[in-house]
């Protein structure tokens, strides 16, 4: 294979592999996940704090708008901005959608990191309920 073939070839699959790691994803929103703590009984108050530590403590903004909602925003730069609306009690809790800007989200479909940025919120809230 000559030079040129063979450069053509490299950015054929260079470029496939760029709109593959690109490609939207279906949202994820994470649904009545089981609150678990090392003691047997926890106040909404220990969960909504546990939860806005584990939000802060991974880079979210997290605002508690009443007892059992909290909105966490999560902006790693500038272009790109991910809002997420955590409904919780002492039982378990949800991470769903809320907005974005810069994510090409589109009515169904995310970035992928998106979807990377909630399972981490996830592992955080889990590591901070257990904590309790």
């Amino acid at each position: 294979m000559n030079m040129k073939k063979l450069a053509r070839t490299v950015l054929i699959v260079a470029a496939g592999l760029v709109a593959i790691g690109c490609a939207p994803t279906a949202v994820m929103n994470i649904n009545d996940a089981p609150v678990v703590a090392n003691k047997p009984s926890v106040t909404l108050d220990d969960v909504g704090k546990a939860i806005v530590r584990a939000g802060a403590a991974i880079g979210f903004q997290m605002v508690m708008n009443r007892p059992g909602v909290i909105t966490g925003t999560y902006a790693p730069r500038g272009d790109f901005t991910a809002v997420v609306e955590i409904k919780y009690s002492t039982q378990k809790y949800s991470i769903n959608y809320k907005d974005s800007q810069g994510l090409n989200y589109d009515g169904t479909n995310i970035h992928r990191n998106y979807n990377n940025w909630i399972i981490r919120l996830d592992q955080s809230i889990k590591t901070q309920l257990s904590t309790l």
